[in-house]
């Protein structure tokens, strides 16, 4: 094989002296660009076998890839004009003297890698002319630019395969243009290709340069094949080469890659007593090396190191440290470490910035964080990806989401790719907020342009729909996960189990952890303390039990929350010396009880009535240093309460404000109750204001004790005046204005304690009244706060139009349907669903029909629009026929249901009954079966 070096041509034509230097380089990169493109296409078709004709003709001619923009032929010429100079020259070549040809000449200056990959294609008629006409310098110098202008593994692979076929007994690479592959190789780290150049090198007789050498060591070492680069290091000295910093650098970069500091150190050592000196890249490397093994100290006396000796450490030395530094929370060091580089002339980068604002938002210094973000913006710097999915995660995460939506929809407004853990962030940030349905809208967008739901996403989805009761969809998200491609994995499966067994659904519960054996998956600690505590929720402690004992037989670790669990059904179930069975069990595997054990235990003896016994605990749990929380002095209170010790209970009320335990809701409900109870209702109402000072809001269960206790007191008044056998006041609670009366009562019995209605007051009693079904009071509820100049909030709206459908009051219902559009306030799918309904039992399904198609108006996810409003919502109801023709409202506006959600229509129009073959459904079905 004959060895050569390429050289350029003093031919090379010059660029057009009008053309600027930022002109140059677009219109370069565009012609790479293009002539890449067209060049690796055209690898898939049979033209492309000629290229080994065409490279000596295309060497001749001078090609370069330099562009040249002749007056005739301008970047901006016509396609005509192409075309012209293409079939010209192509008519050239097919002459037998086309090497004579003074044409030929004067159009070779005039070619661009467009034109010379179109020449090679249609050219038909060289096929020996690289052979004949030996011209193989100009030929590698073509081969070199095919490989260099490859932009990914695939390409290269081509290109290869392509250029192996062509490169015969006369024609192989040569030491530069194996050299130009290996650096290619190399940088889509393609290691297997990499050593097999290699060796076909050394058997063709090249021999390997320096640059070989260090190109091989390195991508082995980034691969962290150290023991590999070394024996490469010793065929270099046979060679007579010496190891340069490159090669020094490449080992050191493995050897920490493989995180064997000590040896990284003993190359750095051998090369300075060698007498080559380390550059940047060197203690950048080591620097590195030490903060992803958290030696950071280390790394910073590195650092100073390298100032000493006069090596500027460059933006990337610096960010190293000062992401390792927020990653330990120790931003207040990275801040001054940025300061430093910036005294020496070193600037910030994106990824400074990025480090320094994820590290601060982690701390909670979110507004220094979104600082730095507008600071950089300032300066001119583009914020990557990472840096606003730092910024949309800690945003979502500090309840923030408003504002973190709005950085995510400033990045698709200015071009900048947002990936799947952009998405994930802001779906998090959505279910977090409690709108799964923003969520879900996100999800669509993803599934149509990109990037593709990932596992994270869907089980983000899936958690966001159990949070809120909503099993149904969430068992259809794993469905539709399934479908995609995307398989579910162990935190899948840990949430359904969780969420159905926290809503109840054990025999759902259990069929997924049956489900997840199935897949290979084995159920961890999270899954069966999951369902054994849904079971003793559930009173079902014997089958708890069967589930312990399993996961001991299966060799899954038991932790406290396990054995909290067990021991919490039988506590409720008063099987207290099995509980007591397993407290001892416990303490055997060296597992210590802690709050929860002793506030279960305390717990169900004061909801089976042994509170005496229950007190016995807590002084024991005391005694071994075991401190008392929120939920155990309100067992404790409750217990007290329920046997008519309210006294008792308030007194344990001070002791928790004197530890500093601050009560809640359910504390003081208790307590309230206690006294109302005994009908001590100006002690309660005292209660109630104690309870509004420490900023604790009172919920409807509160209110409702004290409207028992006010109605209480109005039947007491009823008998005596009854004895006293005077008629002059009646206080009836069968009576429907008494009872708003006696809400009245409440409301002024509040503001004589000094605890004047807030809107809140207004909003949680309004919702508790529709919720049971006292849409009366809750409208009478309305207008008193009206008087009193509150405006009714969303969630009142809510409320009163749920409980207006329920009654088939469509009329009312409408009217605050178009109020709540009027303010502005977010409409969900349950309101639409519910209204929709009403309209269709109240006999106006034309309006239901126009209601839904004003409905898809408005932004939504397709699939949970067919789930929440048609499948939950009429199918459910036996509401067919409307649920069929808006159905077919959505497909006409090209709201098309994914296959999944048609099959979820299927099973339920079997389940009611309903045969599908007679149906368009059906049809649908088969179409879509068909096309996959």
């Amino acid at each position: 094989m004959t060895t050569f070096v390429y050289s350029p041509s003093p031919l090379v034509p010059r660029t057009h002296p009008l053309i600027s230097k930022t002109q140059r380089k677009n219109t370069l990169a565009k012609t790479h660009e293009r002539f890449s493109h067209e060049m690796v296409n055209r690898l898939k078709t049979q033209c492309l076998v000629h290229l080994q004709n065409h490279s000596s003709v295309l060497g001749f001619l001078n090609f370069s890839s330099k562009p040249h923009i002749s007056p005739h032929f301008s970047v901006h010429s016509s396609r005509d004009s192409f075309q012209a100079i293409v079939s010209r020259v192509c008519a050239i070549l097919s002459q037998v003297r086309w090497k004579e040809s003074s044409e030929l000449k004067q159009l070779s200056p005039q070619l661009k890698a467009h034109h010379v990959a179109e020449i090679v294609a249609v050219h038909k008629d060289t096929q020996s002319v690289l052979v004949r006409d030996r011209e193989f310098a100009p030929a590698d110098h073509i081969r070199i630019l095919m490989i260099k202008y490859c932009r990914n593994e695939e390409e290269i692979r081509r290109v290869v395969a392509f250029l192996d076929e062509i490169s015969g007994k006369d024609f192989g690479f040569s030491l530069y243009s194996s050299n130009t592959l290996l650096i290619q190789l190399a940088k889509f780290e393609m290691v297997e290709a990499a050593r097999n150049l290699y060796k076909q090198m050394l058997n063709s007789g090249i021999n390997p340069s320096l640059l070989t050498f260090n190109t091989l060591i390195n991508i082995l070492c980034k691969k962290g094949e150290v023991r590999e680069a070394e024996l490469i290091l010793s065929q270099l000295f046979k060679y007579e080469f010496s190891p340069d910093v490159f090669t020094y650098t490449s080992l050191i970069l493995g050897y920490c890659r493989n995180h064997k500091l000590d040896l990284a150190f003993g190359v750095f050592d051998r090369m300075v007593k060698e007498g080559c000196d380390p550059n940047s890249v060197t203690y950048s490397t080591l620097i590195n090396g030490l903060c992803n093994v958290g030696r950071v100290e280390e790394a910073l006396d590195m650092l100073e190191e390298m100032i000493e000796k006069g090596i500027e450490p460059t933006v990337y030395t610096y960010t190293l440290p000062i992401t390792a530094l927020c990653a330990i929370e120790r931003e207040e060091e990275a801040i001054e470490l940025v300061a430093g580089m910036k005294k020496r002339g070193c600037h910030p980068n994106v990824q400074t910035y990025t480090a320094l604002i994820s590290g601060l938002s982690r701390v909670g210094k979110l507004e220094v964080a979104i600082g730095l973000y507008h600071k950089m913006l300032k300066e001119g710097l583009v914020p990557n990806t990472v840096t606003y999915n730092a910024l949309i995660n800690e945003l979502c995460v500090g309840g923030r989401f408003s504002t973190a939506l709005k950085i995510f929809h400033w990045m698709e407004g200015h071009g900048s790719l947002a990936n799947s853990q952009t998405y994930n962030e802001i779906i998090k940030g959505s279910c977090l907020g409690g709108d799964i349905e923003k969520a879900m809208i996100l999800f669509e967008k993803m599934l149509k342009m990109g990037p593709f739901p990932t596992v994270v996403t869907y089980n983000t989805l899936i958690n966001g729909y159990l949070t809120k009761g909503n099993v149904n969809n969430a068992a259809r998200l794993l469905d539709l996960m399934k479908e995609n491609g995307c398989q579910p994995d162990e935190w899948t499966y840990n949430e359904l189990v969780s969420g159905f067994s926290k809503w109840g659904k054990l025999d759902y519960a259990s069929f997924y952890f049956q489900e997840m054996v199935k897949c290979g998956l084995s159920p961890n600690l999270v899954s069966y303390t999951a369902l054994i505590d849904g079971h003793s929720k559930d009173g079902k402690v014997d089958i708890a039990l069967s589930l312990f004992e399993k996961m001991e037989e299966t060799g899954c670790s038991l932790n406290v929350e396990s054995y909290n669990a067990v021991i919490n059904g039988l506590s409720k179930e008063n099987r207290f010396s099995e509980a007591e069975k397993i407290c001892d069990k416990m303490a055997e595997q060296g597992l210590l009880p802690n709050v929860i054990t002793y506030t279960t235990l305390i717990d169900g003896l004061c909801r089976n009535g042994r509170t005496q016994f229950a007190f016995k605990i807590f002084h024991d749990m005391e005694k071994r240093k075991c401190l008392p929380n929120l939920y155990t002095y309100s067992s404790l209170i409750y217990g007290l309460c329920q046997e008519g010790k309210a006294s008792e209970a308030e007194m344990l009320l001070n002791e928790m404000e004197r530890k500093g335990v601050d009560p809640d809701e359910v504390t003081f409900t208790s307590l309230i109750d206690g006294f109302t109870v005994q009908g001590r209702m100006d002690h309660a109402f005292l209660l109630l204001r104690r309870m509004v000072d420490m900023g604790c809001k009172p919920n409807y269960r509160t209110y409702s004790v004290l409207l028992k206790g006010l109605q209480k007191e109005c039947i007491l008044l009823e008998e005596k005046v009854a004895v006293q056998h005077e008629a002059v006041y009646s206080c009836s609670p069968h009576e429907k204005d008494v009872n708003f009366e006696i809400v009245s009562n409440l409301l002024a019995r509040m503001s004589e304690i000094g605890c004047e209605p807030t809107l809140d007051t207004y909003s949680v009693l309004i919702s508790g009244l529709c919720g049971k079904g006292r849409l009366n009071e809750a409208k009478q509820l309305v207008k008193d706060m009206e008087e009193r100049s509150f405006s009714p909030e969303r969630e009142i709206y809510y409320s009163l139009l749920t409980a207006h459908c329920k009654c088939l009051e469509v009329d009312l219902a409408l009217k605050i349907f178009n109020l709540i559009e009027a303010k502005g306030f977010q409409l969900h799918l349950s309101i639409y669903r519910a209204l929709i309904y009403a309209l269709c039992k109240a006999g106006r399904a034309e309006e239901a029909q126009d209601l839904f198609a004003n409905m898809l108006d408005k932004q939504w996810n397709t699939d949970e629009i067919v789930w929440t409003v048609l499948v939950d919502g009429l199918l459910k109801e036996g509401e067919l026929d409307l649920c069929m023709k808006l159905l077919h409202v959505m497909e006409s506006r090209n709201f098309s249901p994914n296959r999944l959600t048609y099959e979820i229509l299927g099973r339920e129009l079997s389940r009611i009954g309903k045969c599908i073959e007679t149906e368009p459904l059906a049809d649908k079905l088969k179409v879509l079966k068909d096309s996959n």
